[in-house]
């Protein structure tokens, strides 16, 4: 498609308006990089590495077993997986044979995971040799159409020695007990053929992944995503992610072929860590590191860093809450964090405090961007330089994306510029609807001036200079005496408090307002503070009806498995609260 041109004098320099050549199979990404960097490693797990070429022999090798079991174009695969190194190579094998594949959430309860299993008719599932995951799954396939189980073990990927000493000293996580029938992966894959199935795949029309939705919003909903989502994608953020590969030179397109190296904090059953760490590694010829756990260690995330300070990776795309805990680690400055040099954060909004703070402490750069597992996740980026980012914003565009400000109530009539309004997004990357729900899909899709517009749940508007800020999630919005409230302006604030570690701001019923602002914080270790002290800060930075009237300290805020801070949870305690 030939997108608007954004009306901006900011545009970065080189970076084209609109991009082509992304309809090819998304699996197509895997077989280039094996045929022209087939030495080249490309996964990194406890030090054992796996080139390009041993990950297409095993995904070739999962495709032929998949089509041995029966599994068919079009049929839907699932993976209980963290980041293991199993992970590429099952999830490109499943596409090698056709089927869809469906990232879950290890972590979920079982009638969760059965939820998404029956949702999406899955015929297969992928899970880890685990004390806790595997009876996870063992409960989750009741009553589905779930005929083949497979069992991922980690033995065979550490290093010989690793995987020896950790096997005699029983360190290596494996179930009590496995159930009759069930594969072990490692057999499954001697005993297939490097052979996938001739498979004639139209990039447009046909689905790549499934991914559920809605989590922290409602009921999980199936974003039903196809090949030219994710590879248009992925060209996209390849012409427009530009960084300083050397002192003193100039910013330019990520170089291939092993010079990157991304950590893969993020989990790869959602579409963030998919897209921008294992899928982005894949194109560009880079290492990834597998991080299965990045809270690890004591305090929480020293291993991460550990991991930082040995393998030195270059890109890591991440959640606020995980460059807030590096910021806060109370043994940050033992490790040698100088590798970074470009931060992708997404997933929720980069309080501006913590942008400055992580880049004060380790000399990175963090460029903001914006998607929803809908967009196969990126719509906007903001310039990767510091002279043209703009923080607190979600940039621009990508090439070949637009974006409409419509009116709250239909989202059928655009805004104009700097009036808030819902966001919408048109592009390739838009998904082609949700699995099986045509009443979710005729609430979310708008054709505007003759294009079809994804209606994001997200208020925001552009900026003078032509930057997208995000207000707030339209359900998050406070309602004080008649005063639009949103949290994100709220907390903002509160992080630029010394103290502060995390803040999530909620609407709770008030008689006289109808509703008030309360916040919930979570300290910096060894900090204290009262509620009087976050009341007068706020009293002496914020206007009257956006002030919180309460403060309630935490421990720990609650967080999704990516690292969102969960408003929906604290609305719902406030909601028994008043029962």
């Amino acid at each position: 498609m030939v997108a608007t041109t954004w009306p901006t004098s900011n545009w970065p320099e080189g970076v084209p308006q609109d991009v082509t050549d992304y309809d090819k199979p998304l699996q197509a990404i895997l077989d280039d990089t094996a045929r022209d960097y087939p030495n080249q490693p490309y996964t990194i797990f406890n030090d054992a590495a796996r080139t390009f070429a041993q990950v297409k022999d095993t995904a070739d090798r999962v495709a032929n077993f998949l089509a041995s079991r029966g599994v068919a174009k079009g049929d839907r695969v699932a993976v209980f997986l963290p980041n293991l190194p199993h992970y590429p190579a099952i999830f490109f094998g499943i596409l090698k044979a056709g089927a869809v594949c469906v990232t879950c959430n290890p972590l979920y309860t079982p009638n969760e995971l059965n939820y998404q299993l029956n949702d999406a008719g899955a015929k297969v599932v992928f899970c880890m040799d685990h004390p806790q995951f595997y009876p996870t799954t063992v409960e989750a396939v009741n009553e589905t159409g779930v005929e083949t189980v497979v069992i991922c073990g980690v033995k065979s990927y550490l290093p010989f020695l690793k995987g020896f000493l950790g096997g005699l000293l029983g360190k290596i996580p494996k179930a009590e007990k496995y159930e009759s029938g069930h594969l072990f992966f490692d057999d499954v894959v001697a005993g297939a053929a490097p052979q996938p199935p001739a498979v004639d795949i139209n990039p447009v029309e046909d689905l790549a992944l499934i991914i559920y939705t809605g989590g922290t919003t409602g009921v999980p909903k199936g974003a039903a995503l196809t090949h030219s989502n994710f590879v248009y994608d992925l060209t996209a953020a390849s012409e427009w992610i530009r960084l300083v590969h050397e002192p003193g030179g100039r910013p330019e397109v990520t170089r291939n072929g092993g010079f990157h190296t991304f950590l893969g904090v993020l989990p790869w059953y959602h579409s963030f860590g998919m897209n921008c760490a294992l899928l982005q590694a894949c194109a560009s010829g880079s290492k990834l590191i597998c991080v299965p756990d990045p809270r690890a260690g004591n305090p929480p995330f020293t291993e991460v860093l550990k991991i930082v300070q040995k393998h030195r990776p270059t890109i890591m795309p991440a959640v606020p809450t995980i460059f807030v805990a590096f910021t806060n680690h109370p043994h940050l400055g033992d490790y040698d964090l100088s590798s970074l040099m470009g931060c992708f954060s997404g997933g929720a909004p980069l309080p501006p405090e913590v942008c400055r703070q992580f880049e004060e402490k380790t000399g990175s750069v963090i460029f903001e961007g914006y998607g929803l597992s809908e967009t196969a996740p990126i719509a906007t980026v903001n310039p990767t330089n510091q002279e043209q980012r703009k923080i607190g914003t979600i940039g621009f565009p990508i090439p070949g994306t637009d974006i409409k400000i419509l009116d709250i109530d239909t989202g059928a009539e655009e805004l104009p510029q700097g009036q808030d309004g819902e966001i919408g997004i048109c592009g390739p990357q838009v998904m082609q609807g949700y699995w099986n729900r045509p009443d979710e899909n005729e609430k979310v899709f708008r054709e505007v001036d003759g294009k079809r517009y994804f209606l994001t749940g997200d208020i925001g508007h552009v900026d003078d200079d032509g930057y997208i800020l995000i207000t707030d999630r339209k359900k998050d919005m406070v309602l004080v005496g008649g005063f639009n409230v949103y949290p994100r302006d709220v907390e903002d604030i509160l992080f630029q408090h010394p103290k502060v570690a995390l803040a999530a701001v909620v609407g709770v019923p008030d008689d006289k307002s109808g509703e008030m602002v309360k916040a919930y914080v979570q300290l910096k270790p060894g900090e204290t503070a009262g509620e009087q002290e976050i009341l007068e800060f706020c009293k002496e930075n914020m206007a009257g009806y956006k002030r919180p009237k309460i403060v309630e300290f935490r421990d720990e805020l609650p967080v999704s498995n990516v690292g969102k801070i969960l408003r929906r949870v604290l609305r719902d305690e406030e909601r028994d609260k008043a029962k």
